[in-house]
């Protein structure tokens, strides 16, 4: 653990007004998973391929089962915050545990079902999940593995919720969503 820390204080050799406020940006893009679940919901409503909002949709709630639900709560990692408490954070100390990280979970499951249809939006929303979990360790809330972790769930949760919606539209051509589908 110790070369994680030698990681975190690094990351605190970078504050300053520009990077404080970009870091907290990016962390709150994923807060309690709002902008990713409004950007998703968003899709699946306004959106024409509503797989890719059906992806999101169950790729985010993989992501916050896996993540939030399970790994959490079997772990049960102490926060980097929580051991040392001498550096200053930038936001509320957080109460649940730390790995895996559960902003950069949703962020990177979002982000991966987005890819996985249109390559140029998600490429950028790739770049928005990398920023997200770089600023949890700026932010001091997470160790690095629990970032690595967290990305790796929610690629897995959004290459997983994908492959599903493939197969179910290729079973189920020419499928509507009733509510959702224009007539």
């Amino acid at each position: 653990m110790s070369w994680e820390f030698d990681i975190l204080y690094k990351f605190q050799e970078l504050h300053g007004p520009v990077m404080d406020k970009l870091a907290l940006l990016f962390t709150m893009l994923s807060e309690k998973g709002v902008f990713w679940i409004i950007l998703i919901l968003g899709i699946l409503l306004f959106g024409k391929d509503k797989r890719v909002g059906l992806t999101g949709w169950f790729a985010l709630c993989l992501s916050f089962l896996l993540c939030n639900l399970i790994l959490k709560n079997i772990i049960q990692r102490d926060r980097p915050c929580w051991i040392d408490p001498t550096i200053q954070l930038l936001v509320d100390i957080p109460d649940d545990y730390s790995f895996p990280s559960g902003h950069t979970s949703f962020a990177f499951a979002g982000a991966v079902s987005i890819f996985q249809y249109h390559k140029g939006w998600g490429f950028l929303a790739l770049i928005a999940a990398t920023l997200t979990g770089l600023s949890r360790l700026y932010l001091f809330v997470h160790f690095p593995t629990d970032v690595l972790v967290g990305a790796i769930c929610g690629i897995v949760s959004g290459l997983l919720a994908g492959l599903l919606v493939r197969d179910f539209y290729k079973a189920h051509p020419g499928f509507k969503i009733p509510v959702l589908e224009k007539r």
